[in-house]
């Protein structure tokens, strides 16, 4: 699980203007210190006793995922009805697979002059 969590790490902190903190007592990630995107819990959170990372989602697509592999994505707590999706991280996950979920929850999250960054590859900072 390790592994996982540094790959969620790498890739979060990759994404222009974003930190890392404690929140609720997990690895979470944040827009310019603001507006978080993402979270780790990789022993578990509540009912659900499995790794999983929450993650910000475009409209919809929490919903679709969910629909298209339930045995990975799931309806996280306290998020999901904001339209969040929670990833199972013991599910052999892609790495590329979540790499695209987590930047589409920044794409979500983020203002649009970041989203133009991170389309144009300019350096995170």
């Amino acid at each position: 699980m390790t592994d996982m969590v540094t790959t969620i790490r790498q890739v979060c902190l990759d994404l222009p203007e974003v930190s890392e903190r404690l929140s609720h007592g997990t690895p979470a990630w944040f827009i310019r210190e603001k507006k978080s995107f993402a979270q780790v819990w990789p022993d578990g959170h509540h009912q659900n006793e499995f790794p999983h990372l929450w993650c910000a989602a475009p409209p919809g697509t929490a919903a679709e995922l969910i629909a298209s592999d339930p045995k990975v994505y799931f309806r996280p707590p306290y998020v999901g009805h904001r339209g969040w999706v929670g990833v199972r991280l013991d599910t052999g996950i892609d790495a590329a697979e979540l790499a695209e979920v987590i930047e589409d929850g920044y794409r979500t999250v983020a203002p649009r002059t970041l989203v133009a960054q991170l389309d144009a590859g300019s350096p995170k900072d």
